[in-house]
């Protein structure tokens, strides 16, 4: 029997960019499979319920094979299938490469990198099987920044987003499309869970609405469009300048931006 309401998946949608995506979807209609790795995801599950639709929380830790097998199973089951997916859930950290705990660097990598592999193989496998779908992941303008002080993070981002680009000329003609969304600082609990409140980017420096990045998102995933820099002008412009500045010069400017203001 087809299903007779869409469905989307959105992975670290406790609050932030992820929140405001399934916000997004349950506003055009989608019934939600919404996952994060905290207990906030009921509540945020449960304000989301308010726009009427179906809302599924998950608690959950994709950072592990079996948080990311199980999460989809949840997704999927009794048949469901998922018309599209925001692959957001993403962790950082600043400081110098060689201070920081290294089980904590490999968790950026585990979540970041290897959980949105997992995670898209599952969702586009079945996309592309039936002829239909759409994948968002959530990258960052930082993907085109070596990350002087940031290291790890930038570095997943430009995985994510070399990844992200690669699929969607792959899957061309497929009726499956892949979009990166890639936003410049965003006033999300990113910057606090990452320890970065005493960083000039976690801390004075002006940053985006969630709600604003999320819409932006949205739309350019309903274009089918390959990516799309948000929100503000400045993170368009940070964009941008990425296009064209030298490696060397980015590295430091990230360096300005990332390293503790203690330091």
């Amino acid at each position: 029997m087809a299903q007779a309401t869409k469905l989307a998946l959105v992975t670290g949608a406790s609050t932030g960019i992820g929140f405001e995506l399934a916000r997004q979807f349950a506003q055009h209609g989608y019934d939600l499979v919404v996952a994060a790795d905290e207990a906030q995801i009921h509540v945020a599950a449960q304000e989301l319920s308010g726009t009427g639709r179906k809302v599924t929380p998950v608690e959950v830790d994709l950072r592990t094979e079996d948080g990311v097998a199980g999460l989809y199973q949840q997704a999927t089951a009794d048949g469901r299938r998922l018309d599209a997916a925001a692959i957001n859930a993403g962790i950082g950290r600043a400081g110098r490469f060689v201070d920081g705990d290294l089980n904590e660097d490999l968790a950026i990598v585990d979540l970041n990198v290897r959980s949105t592999v997992h995670l898209a193989r599952l969702v586009l496998g079945d996309m592309v099987d039936r002829g239909s779908g759409r994948v968002l992941f959530t990258s960052s303008t930082v993907a085109a920044m070596p990350g002087s002080y940031q290291s790890i993070y930038n570095a997943s981002k430009s995985f994510v987003q070399s990844f992200a680009e690669a699929l969607h000329d792959e899957l061309r003609d497929t009726g499956v499309s892949v979009t990166a969304l890639m936003p410049g600082p965003v006033d999300t609990e990113f910057f606090t869970r990452a320890k970065m409140r005493n960083t000039p980017v976690g801390g004075p420096l002006p940053k985006d609405d969630p709600a604003d990045v999320a819409r932006q998102g949205y739309e350019a995933l309903m274009r089918g469009d390959r990516k799309v820099v948000a929100s503000s002008l400045m993170s368009k412009a940070l964009g941008a300048a990425n296009t064209v500045l030298p490696d060397a010069v980015k590295a430091r400017l990230n360096r300005l931006i990332a390293r503790p203001m203690d330091r």
